[in-house]
Formats: structure tokens, C-alpha cells, sequence
């Protein structure tokens, strides 16, 4: 554990790529197998179930620190996350016992722990703690809270492993995907050839693109690249192998069950096939063979739910536009160029033929300029902007410059008055950096959306300062401001909600840029975001995507 902790110590403090990288390869140099595979599966994601509730962590640490509860919550106001406040309070361990428990060993009783008693619970946390500096409690507590997340790429964590095993990191990254439990699986198996073939579900890294930042025509001759409309849903892989479907999410959410529609295709397809696309609620056009988008916020409805209705079913039709061919026969295709991959791939849809099933349509231009003026009819197809894919280019894992490249459109924007404040977390705990903000409805303020990025350092800096002098109400950690700071948001979306005052929702809300030009009464009115609201639903009024099967 005091490896782990070391490590985390100094993946959180150094501000070096490099640094961080020898430090990843220097603990897979000298840890326990059962460890790194831990090490592994806390670094994907795989994070243990919360084995101790944060109630008793909070009463126990008040109980050995001495405090009020006033104090510890004013505390944790003050740092920000629970597993640091906690560290920090708890009083410095004079003579410590070191314990000869490994991470491994301290997981696997935290997996255990939740069915157990609180008084057995206590005599575990409490004697760890007491055997623990703070640096390791701190570890201690994020492992247990099952709030585990450390800032450092899933990719640098493969690099690290490629170097330490001698495996190639392409190779490392489709290993340690999929379905796959850190408890019942040793380091060996992980990286064996056999693990990945006795692994029917497992899908592959995916490959990701980057935005434009530069003029389009940079990319050189246009004959050279296939253009397609950028669709937003869920990124996932449809795959058969052994008579079984498997349907991951890019996120490494197996979602089979969610998506009842896809039942089908396990009679349809071949076995040892992988194809990545979109998985997207679409509205069926017969008369053409065409699809039309619905808003992703039709998709939220089946996300997260375990049981889905008729209702459901029928309100929010989930289709998949295909995109790419990754496997076929059982065999890996990702060095293939995509042109060729692409002429599979359209023979495998059409064959199969079904209504939810689509091959993403591909743009006929001649040059950029035709393209750009293409790209502007983005939001029309319920499409948020262009992916631009070199066509002799091989399936990459992860994000790569150079073969496929994002086009977003313009995102949607409105001007607001901030209302409320609260401070972040980690790096930003001491700081006010999460605020809530509002539009106008004739002589009140409603609130609509929250947002905590797009500013600079030195902007949030001077928000913090703004807040802290002109709060006007406490509730909890949440201040009331004079609405007086106005910033433009920017968003993807937007779409009705029962759930909030203002009646809508938006997707992925952030902050564009401070308007210090602008005072509080020239911001947006709630019927601005109401016309906006009912144009975006126009956008989705069953307008077809050209589709060739």
C-alpha cells in the first residue's frame, strides 16, 4: 500500500509528463503482480463498490479527531473532497506500526467489507488509519469511498506497461479493455494471448479524432478524404463472437441489455465480427430508406435504466449508424486501409438489412470550399459538424493527429448572470469556480444551467474575489452573489426538462468567455432559450439523412 501510495503522491504533485511516466514504470518495476493488476484496474476505471458509507467515515474521524460536526463540515467546505478532509483532520500518527497489507490485500477486504457489521467495519478503518500516514490514509479513504480517480492518462499508463513487459502498447491497450474483474484475474492472464482469446466480449480501444484548429485545405488534396456527418449518440461496438452479441460503450459500459433492438443481429451478423459506430436514437423513414436523428436527449431516457418500457421503446427508437469495420472472420482488420474496411463494412449492412441498422452516409464534395458551405447544414441533419477520415488510413487506438479529424459546428451560445457560487475541487477547493446562472423573465431571474470551465486561472482567480465580497446569502457550501457578472455559455444542445424552473436542459454547458462588456439587464430573456428550444426541435422534424445501405 505505501508503494501505491508514494506513486499516487507523485502522479498528483509533479507537473512533468516524464516525471509522471517513470514514476508509473518505476512501480510496475517493483510491485506484486496482484498490485498492478489493481493498479491497472483503478487506472481504467474499475473502481471497487463504496464499501464504508460517508456517514460513518465522518463520525468516526470526528470521534478520533475530537470535533464538532460544525467544524468538520466547515472543514470540509474548505478542502473540498471528503477522503483529503478526513486525512487531514485525523491526528498525526506519533508511532506508527507499519502494516505488511498490500493494495491488493486492502481491496480485497474492501470488496468484502460492505456486507459486514458497522462495528466490524470500524475496527478495520480505524486500525488502518492508525497504521497509515497521511498520504496513505488519503489513498486509504479515495479506495474506499469508490471515489478513486487520479489525472493521468489511460494512455501513459500503457506506455508505462509497454516498456515494463516489452509488449507493444497497441497491443496493451486491446488487453486490458473489456469485460474483465481484477479480483478473479491475475497480471499473467491479462496480458497472455490466451486471456484475450478466451475473452469472447472484448471489444477494441477505440480510435478517436482530433478537432480542426487550422484552416481545412491544410489537409491537402480533398480526393484523399472520406467526409461524414459527425452523429451524436453514444460511440459503441456491436460485436459477435461465439454464437454471443456484445455491445460495449466507448466508455467500456457493456450495455447488451439496454438495446433490446439489437437482439436481432445475433441471428444476423457472423461470428468474429466488430463494428464501430454510433449507437443513436433515430426516427425511421420508410418511403426513402432514410433515418432522422432524434435529440441525444431522446437517447437519456434509455441511459441508466435497467428495465425498459413500451413506452420507451417507442418514444426513443434506438437505431446504429455503422462507421467502421474492425473485425471480420474473427480477424483483426484495423491495419487494413478504412477504404477497404468501408467496402466490407457496406456489404455486411446491406446483407443484413434491417430498418435500425445504417451505414454512415458518405459526403460527395469536389473541394474544401464546397465542403465548408456543406458543413453549415450541419445542425439541419441534427448533426453536430463533419468527421474528415484519411481513406488509406489504418484503425489507430485512441486519439491520434493526422487521419481523422473532428469538424464541429459553431456551438449554440447565451448570455447570463451569474447567481450562485460554490467552490471546486482538487487544485480548485479553495476556490469559488462552480456557479449557476440565469436568464431573465420579465423583472425575475430563473435559473437554467451550471458551469465550472472555459475560464482562465487568473479569471477564476478574480470571480473567487467578486464572490467572496458579494455574498449575499449561505446556504450550506453554496453562496448567493449580486447578479451582477455576466458570461456567455456555450452548449451543444438543448432540450426540454420537467426537472428544472426554466423547463430546459442543456448539454455540456460551459463558459465561453467573461462579457465584462455587458451589464446584468442586457442578458437573455427565458423566452430566448424557449425559441431556441423550439427551433433545435425543428432541427429533429424527421428531416432524412441521405442513406445508401
Amino acid at each position: 500500500m505505501k508503494q501505491f501510495a508514494e506513486l499516487i503522491e507523485v502522479l498528483a504533485t509533479s507537473t512533468k509528463t516524464t516525471a509522471k511516466l517513470e514514476a508509473i514504470q518505476d512501480y510496475f518495476a517493483v510491485a506484486d503482480d496482484t498490485d498492478k493488476i489493481w493498479m491497472i484496474a483503478l487506472f481504467t476505471g474499475r473502481r471497487p463498490k463504496r464499501s464504508v458509507n460517508s456517514a460513518l467515515l465522518r463520525g468516526w474521524c470526528m470521534e478520533l479527531a475530537n470535533i464538532s460536526p460544525w467544524l468538520f463540515e466547515e472543514s470540509y467546505h474548505t478542502v473540498g473532497d471528503l477522503a483529503e478532509t478526513i486525512a487531514l483532520l485525523l491526528p498525526e500518527n506519533d508511532q506508527q506500526h507499519p502494516s505488511e497489507k498490500t493494495l491488493s490485500e486492502y481491496l480485497n477486504i474492501l470488496l468484502q467489507l460492505g456486507k459486514k457489521e458497522d462495528d466490524v467495519k470500524k475496527e478495520f478503518v480505524t486500525s488502518a488509519w492508525a497504521n497509515m500516514n497521511r498520504n496513505e490514509i488519503f489513498v486509504f479513504n479515495k479506495l474506499m469511498t469508490g471515489g478513486f480517480r487520479i489525472g493521468v492518462s489511460q494512455k501513459m499508463m500503457v506506455n508505462a506497461l509497454a516498456k515494463t513487459t516489452g509488449i507493444s502498447p497497441s497491443v496493451i491497450a486491446h488487453r486490458i479493455i473489456g469485460n474483465w474483474d481484477p479480483a478473479t484475474i491475475s497480471f499473467s492472464e491479462l496480458m497472455s494471448t490466451e486471456h484475450t482469446d478466451a475473452d469472447h466480449s472484448k471489444p477494441y480501444p477505440f480510435y478517436l479524432a482530433y478537432a480542426i484548429e487550422n484552416d481545412v485545405a491544410d489537409l491537402g488534396d480533398p480526393g484523399h478524404w472520406q467526409a461524414e456527418w459527425k452523429w451524436d449518440g453514444i460511440r459503441g461496438q456491436i460485436i459477435k463472437r461465439n454464437d454471443e452479441l456484445f455491445v460495449w460503450s466507448r466508455g467500456e459500459e457493456l450495455m447488451t441489455e439496454k438495446f433490446p433492438e439489437y437482439n436481432i443481429l445475433q441471428e444476423l451478423l457472423p461470428n468474429g465480427i466488430a463494428i464501430d459506430g454510433e449507437i443513436i436514437s433515430l426516427a425511421e423513414i420508410p418511403e426513402n430508406d432514410a433515418f432522422a436523428p432524434l435529440p441525444f436527449s431522446a437517447l437519456q431516457t434509455r441511459i441508466g435504466r435497467k428495465n425498459i418500457t413500451k413506452k420507451q421503446l417507442s418514444e426513443a427508437p434506438v437505431g446504429f449508424i455503422a462507421y467502421d469495420l474492425v473485425e471480420l472472420d474473427g480477424k483483426d482488420l484495423r491495419g487494413m486501409p478504412m477504404a477497404e474496411r468501408r467496402e466490407k463494412l457496406a456489404t455486411i449492412i446491406g446483407q443484413i438489412n434491417q430498418p435500425f441498422l445504417h451505414l454512415s452516409p458518405v459526403i460527395n464534395f469536389t473541394d474544401w470550399e464546397e465542403l465548408k458551405s456543406i458543413r453549415m447544414q450541419a445542425r439541419d441533419k441534427g448533426s453536430e459538424g463533419l468527421m474528415l477520415k484519411r481513406k488509406n488510413s489504418a484503425y489507430q487506438v485512441g486519439r491520434k493527429r493526422g487521419d481523422w479529424w473532428k469538424w464541429k459546428i459553431d456551438p449554440l451560445t447565451i448570455d447570463a448572470v451569474m447567481i450562485y457560487a460554490q467552490k471546486g475541487h482538487g487544485r480548485r477547493s479553495n476556490l469559488y469556480t462552480d456557479y449557476t446562472f440565469a436568464v431573465k423573465d420579465g423583472d425575475k431571474l430563473v435559473s437554467f444551467a451550471k458551469a465550472y470551465s472555459g475560464l482562465t486561472d487568473k479569471e477564476f482567480a478574480q470571480v473567487d474575489s467578486f464572490v467572496k465580497r458579494n455574498s449575499i446569502e449561505k446556504f450550506g457550501p453554496v453562496r448567493t452573489v449580486k447578479p451582477e457578472l455576466v458570461f456567455e455559455l456555450a452548449f451543444e444542445g438543448i432540450a426540454a426538462s420537467n426537472r428544472h424552473k426554466s423547463g430546459v436542459a442543456l448539454r455540456f454547458p460551459r463558459i465561453s468567455r467573461w462579457r465584462k462588456d455587458k451589464k446584468a439587464d442586457e442578458i437573455n430573456s427565458l423566452e430566448d432559450l424557449k425559441d431556441m428550444l423550439r427551433a433545435y426541435n425543428n432541427q429533429y422534424s424527421a428531416k432524412p439523412a441521405d442513406d445508401k445501405k
